[in-house]
């Protein structure tokens, strides 16, 4: 399975249902508006461009409104605010909400290999038991990475790599 359909799987069912009905909405309000402003004779030439327009605006709504229910679900996954992200994504205009999103959003959680909370993923600690989220440097007592051989922070000798079997 690709990565797309892995993550168009956590788009809530609601989410699918109000994409289609306000797609289906604004579409049909879209005709009927177009229809009822101009008369069939006047419409001949211009009927492929106003149907191209009519597919757009829904396409472009059916993905706004996905993205949306994407936004809401992926910031609960992830540990942040969940209001907060789907507002801005809804208010701020041009999709620069969406694009933000994006840019700023946190890991994902992983769970502690002993109670199985869920934390972040910059944590060195778990915040429910207390154990060891990652490979902690003994001279400065900063999180190091698993394959590191030397602490980023202070620069001490971190020996065989967290990763390698230790004989």
């Amino acid at each position: 399975m690709n990565r797309l359909r892995k993550e168009m799987k956590i788009i809530p069912p609601a989410a699918w249902a109000v994409a289609v009905a306000l797609t289906l909405c604004v579409t049909l309000l879209y005709f009927w508006m177009n229809r009822m402003m101009f008369s069939p004779e006047s419409h001949r030439g211009f009927f492929f461009p106003v149907l191209f327009i009519g597919v757009l605006i829904a396409v472009s709504l059916f993905v706004y409104s996905l993205l949306i229910g994407y936004i809401a679900t992926d910031a609960r996954r992830r540990g942040m605010r969940v209001v907060l992200w789907t507002l801005l994504a809804i208010f701020i205009p041009n999709a620069i909400g969406i694009i933000l999103y994006f840019i700023l959003r946190e890991p994902l959680l992983r769970p502690c290999p002993r109670c199985g909370a869920a934390e972040k993923a910059t944590f060195p600690y778990c915040s429910a038991c207390g154990a060891s989220l990652a490979g902690i440097c003994p001279s400065c007592q900063n999180a190091v990475e698993p394959n590191w051989t030397h602490c980023a922070r202070c620069g001490a000798k971190l020996g065989v790599p967290l990763d390698s079997p230790k004989v």
